[in-house]
């Protein structure tokens, strides 16, 4: 069989029951169930949510984006090899793990495929939740710079590249382009300090400013249960983009939760503690799919360069990567979502003939 054939790259066609457009993103692929179907398994599946509910099949691929963009490579390889199937089960895995701890819930009200999450709709709050434990990539370049500030946090001086920070920071961003908030450039992605966010909090989806106090608490204490377990297996938790929206639950009682994906090698920096300690970065995460980029093209400004995003969506869409390359990425990815889960990752021969089959014979959702 074709390596190529056991990428899951398309993800927008699958042929499942909906009355509204797929909406597909870098990596998953999101399909709004109709009224009906959500109300059948609402009541077949007994979750816990309002009777009412949306819910929608969230479907990943093994699309790789790196600097905003997708990436592929020769044989027709339009993505990575396992990299969708680990990065659900990484998520998984954490989601699990924060639900028994009695952090928060997530999204996820089952996961009918390695490829597939059953989820409630959630009104998002519009920030990247971002934590830093280390000084590295992009604010170590301004910290280079002679920057001092972020997010409104005075950073001290004499900090060395790769270095462990006295404190977890929190460094958010906006989710999306934001308008009229004071203060905050209507980009996407943008810097924001704790006290835009206070002084702005319904702009940014909260309910009250006491839930910006339980997003952070979340934000840490899902942080800190992560690099507790990846310590285990001498694995360092550099920095990591949390998500957070409202659900309500069966009674109606609104909730703030954790969405999207956490811990995982797209989200996260994840370093190899044992070349750490030796003085080098080993990265177990998508960074070192960035840094290979970086080196690969002769100009690696144009990835950096925000102002030369026509130059860099020519570099993705006209070069082929190196088979080797992605495959490089895929024992990164493998590799790390066995030693967290603990259970092996199984390569599908035909994933989206396992994602039809599995949804027309369990959940009726395929004509």
């Amino acid at each position: 069989m074709n390596l190529a054939d056991k990428v899951l790259a398309v993800n927008n066609d699958l042929p499942i029951r909906t009355d509204a457009p797929v909406h597909s993103g870098k990596v998953r692929s999101v399909y709004w169930l109709t009224e009906a179907d959500s109300k059948r398994l609402i009541e077949e599946k007994g979750y816990n949510v309002p009777k009412d509910a949306p819910l929608a099949i969230m479907v990943i691929s093994d699309r790789i984006s790196a600097f905003d963009c997708i990436w592929q490579g020769e044989g027709g390889m339009k993505g990575v090899p396992g990299k969708g199937a680990a990065l659900n089960a990484i998520s998984n895995h954490w989601f699990k793990l924060f639900k028994e701890q009695g952090l928060a819930d997530s999204h996820i009200l089952d996961i009918p495929h390695p490829f597939v999450w059953i989820v409630q709709k959630a009104k998002p709050v519009m920030i990247e939740a971002i934590c830093r434990q280390y000084i590295t990539g992009s604010m170590w370049r301004s910290y280079e710079k002679g920057e001092r500030e972020f997010c409104g946090i005075e950073i001290s001086e004499g900090l060395t590249k790769d270095s462990k920070l006295t404190e977890l920071l929190q460094t958010p961003s906006t989710k999306g382009i934001l308008t009229d908030i004071p203060g905050v450039p209507a980009v996407d992605d943008v810097n924001i300090t704790r006290k835009n966010i206070e002084d702005n909090f319904e702009a940014f989806n909260f309910k009250s400013l006491d839930d910006i106090a339980l997003y952070e608490k979340l934000l840490t204490q899902g942080y800190d249960v992560i690099s507790t377990e990846l310590a285990k297996l001498d694995q360092v938790f550099v920095d990591t983009k949390f998500e957070f929206g409202y659900v309500k639950d069966r009674e109606g009682n609104e909730k703030l939760i954790y969405m999207d994906e956490v811990g995982t090698p797209d989200s996260s920096r994840i370093w190899d503690g044992e070349q750490y300690r030796a003085g080098k970065v080993v990265e177990n995460s998508k960074e070192g799919f960035r840094q290979l980029l970086l080196n690969h093209f002769p100009d690696p400004d144009i990835l950096l360069n925000k102002t030369r995003m026509s130059e860099r969506e020519a570099l993705a869409r006209d070069n082929v990567l190196p088979e080797a390359v992605l495959m490089n990425v895929s024992k990164t990815y493998i590799d790390i979502a066995e030693k967290i889960t603990g259970e092996k990752i199984v390569l599908s021969d035909n994933p989206k003939a396992e994602i039809i089959d599995v949804l027309r014979e369990q959940y009726q959702l395929i004509d």
